[in-house]
């Protein structure tokens, strides 16, 4: 169980990199209230993300994509609020990055709103040219690939990706592309577990899985998944309940952070091959 002490710094974009090289697992949860939020600190979870995912699992909608900058400013204050050590991610909601005068403005926002790092999906040259002009700006980045949801019209729903050797290759390129680019953070989502192994050991950058098996610099989930809360939506096949085994919330969530710096979970069942 985890117990705070005064020697717990806050994170920090470096010490996320330090952390990778020191072999030491990263504990990521999505996050949209300060109440939760300070649960989530006592827990000693890494890295907090206000996701596109409130989308789903708290305005109701099928997918992301109806997320605007508005909403994810709002829940990145309510989020900072509550926090006092975990380093806070928000996402940059659909179209938010479409050009880099768009993606600025509102990492800028999200950044005044309490953000330490701003996420954004994909590796499209436009993607890239919008990583570096935040990079080049002092905005930390942490690019998102795989399993895009805010492709998901495109992809024609939720698939793994990269089970092809072709779509494979065209990941490990994206992954260097985007280390390369200057993002300090790299989400891997549904991604086959022998690929996304060979990018976490190429890649300069941590990894952070979801779907991912267990061989990333660190996991995430979706706090209601792993609450084991029902969002009316498909469970996917990583999800694990950690509330059964934590009997409490920050039992749960002590519970996940303890299984994924153990290397216990996610485990052949919560992966794919």
């Amino acid at each position: 169980m985890y117990t705070a002490t005064p020697n717990d710094a806050p994170w920090t974009v470096p010490a996320l990199a330090q952390a990778k090289r020191d072999g030491r697992k990263l504990v990521m949860l999505t996050c949209y209230d300060a109440g939760f939020a300070r649960t989530v600190d006592a827990a000693g979870i890494d890295l907090v993300l206000v996701g596109d995912s409130l989308g789903m699992v708290v305005q109701g909608h099928d997918s992301t994509l109806p997320v605007t900058v508005a909403d994810t400013a709002y829940h990145t204050r309510c989020v900072a609020r509550g926090l006092s050590r975990a380093l806070l991610v928000a996402d940059l909601p659909f179209q938010a990055d479409a050009s880099t005068d768009r993606a600025l403005a509102a990492s800028t926002e999200l950044l005044q709103a309490g953000a330490a790092m701003v996420k954004l999906e994909g590796a499209a040259p436009h993607k890239l040219d919008v990583i570096r002009h935040l990079a080049q700006r002092e905005i930390p980045v942490c690019a998102h690939l795989g399993l895009t949801p805010q492709s998901v019209l495109r992809l024609g729903g939720y698939k793994v990706q990269g089970r092809e050797a072709e779509a494979a290759r065209r990941l490990q390129e994206d992954a260097r592309a985007v280390a390369e680019a200057g993002a300090d953070l790299l989400v891997l989502e549904c991604v086959p577990t022998p690929l996304a192994e060979s990018i976490t050991r190429e890649s300069p950058i941590p990894t952070i899985g979801i779907g991912a098996g267990p061989h990333c610099d660190g996991q995430v989930l979706v706090l209601h998944d792993m609450l084991g809360l029902r969002s009316g939506h498909r469970r996917p096949r990583f999800v694990k309940d950690f509330l059964e085994e934590g009997g409490s919330v920050q039992g749960a969530m002590e519970a996940y952070a303890d299984a994924v710096r153990s290397g216990t979970f996610p485990d052949a069942a919560h992966s794919y091959a």
